[in-house]
């Protein structure tokens, strides 16, 4: 599969439980922690869109743990973007141990873009995205 961002990361000795390995809930920081950086990398800000009245709004997430990351692994968190219909938008994401490119999470993570609390259209994604180059594929 083709991604268009993928930010590097190590895993940190606090991020892990007693049994040595990083802790499930932990899996979702990095997940959020690489849309972020992604939506930076085209110029988007979380912050400057709610100054503007946006704010995109996690409705679903859906993980697959395949395997445990332990401490000082290197590892990458790979991004997709598509759109499903008019309103929503999926990010499909892997976290892939960097040494021998080992799936660790797998993960879906649906959301869509509100002004005023109500859903519109993600033309801001659209915009930004065309203007780094990157095609977004939709779904009905």
């Amino acid at each position: 599969m083709d991604y268009m961002f993928e930010l590097k990361m190590e895993v940190r000795d606090y991020e892990c439980d007693i049994q040595g390995i990083v802790n499930n809930s932990v899996y979702q920081n990095y997940l959020e922690h690489a849309r972020h950086k992604f939506l930076h990398s085209i110029n988007l800000d979380f912050a400057q869109l709610h100054n503007e009245g946006l704010d995109a709004v996690v409705t679903r997430v859906e993980i697959d743990y395949k395997y445990s990351l332990r401490p000082r692994d290197l590892f990458g968190v790979r991004i997709r973007l598509r759109k499903r219909g008019n309103l929503r938008f999926v990010f499909e994401q892997q976290i892939v141990r960097l040494e021998d490119e080992k799936l660790i999470v797998k993960a879906e993570v649906t959301g869509v873009l509100t002004k005023n609390g109500r859903p519109i259209a993600p033309a801001v994604f659209d915009e930004a995205l065309l203007a780094a180059g990157l095609d977004v594929m939709t779904e009905k």
